[in-house]
């Protein structure tokens, strides 16, 4: 079975909160045979979801599955834990009670499961309660979607491979205010052939609460004039972790910077009282 999931480029968690994961239901190494060849396009919304909540407060949350294909699709629920990787990756995994950061414990899905018709929009919902004794902090856990054929509960034969697609909508909870505490402890060029040089900002977040980044990289030539200024990307770093952001010097329509040295300053705002700047030599050799 091919399976492809159609999800809204329009919405804005898309390119950071979308997982496409295919995983082997099927013994690895023996012959096997592909069960079918029907495709399946699934319109999730949303990917990402942002509370922010008290101790002892409830919230309900829907999610909307849009069966966009000619089949139906039999669409399991569940509650997952994730993270990212040092590069900004998700990583999924199940959920462990003893996460000091998960919110996964907080959480009921209503439908579980259930079977969506060709065309049809069907919604899950998610409750999530958070503890009384919840402590300020940020916490997180992940919805995944896991989209099957309509018989996938009898179609385990022996030499048959089935291709399973996951989704998740990723679930961000702050409970309080807590501080976000962030140093910048590095920040390199990056030239790789065939693409835009890039430079590469580490941030290191020793606070107890996720924040997601924003301000401005500025781009002087060897005179110090400004020749570009572009917003920094917009993506989270998870608490008590060490990210790389990796920051373009264009946007998509803009030409490559030529052959010179250039001052890279990059301005990070995080809502406190300064913000946190840094600065490096990017050089571009001659081609």
């Amino acid at each position: 079975m091919r399976l492809r999931m159609n999800l809204d480029p329009r919405h804005p968690a898309c390119p950071a909160a979308v997982v496409w994961l295919f995983t082997l239901a099927a013994a690895a190494g023996l012959p096997l045979t592909v069960a079918a060849q029907d495709v399946f396009s699934v319109e999730v919304t949303p990917l990402r979801v942002e509370l922010k909540l008290t101790p002892g407060a409830t919230h309900t949350q829907a999610v909307t599955l849009k069966n966009e294909s000619k089949n139906p699709v039999r669409v399991r629920a569940r509650v997952d834990a994730w993270y990212l990787s040092k590069d900004g990756t998700p990583q999924f995994k199940l959920a462990d009670p003893e996460d000091p950061y998960s919110a996964a414990p907080w959480l009921r899905l209503n439908p579980p499961e259930q079977l969506v018709g060709p065309g049809a929009t069907a919604i899950v919902r998610f409750t999530t309660t958070v503890p009384a004794t919840a402590k300020v902090a940020g916490y997180r856990c992940a919805v995944m979607f896991e989209f099957d054929p309509p018989d996938a509960a009898t179609a385990g034969k022996a030499r048959d491979v089935m291709f399973r697609g996951r989704v998740a909508t990723l679930l961000y909870a702050t409970v309080g205010s807590p501080a976000v505490v962030v140093e910048l402890t590095d920040l390199q060029p990056r030239l790789v052939k065939g693409q835009q040089p890039s430079v590469v900002a580490t941030l290191t977040n020793t606070g107890r609460v996720h924040f997601r980044t924003k301000g401005t990289v500025v781009i002087y030539d060897e005179a110090g004039k400004i020749v570009r200024q572009l917003a920094l990307p917009n993506v989270p770093v998870l608490p008590e972790s060490e990210r790389d952001v990796s920051i373009p010097t264009g946007g998509e329509k803009d030409p490559p910077l030529p052959p010179g040295t250039y001052r890279v300053e990059v301005k990070f705002d995080m809502d406190q009282a300064a913000l946190i700047v840094g600065e490096t030599t990017l050089e571009i050799p001659v081609r």
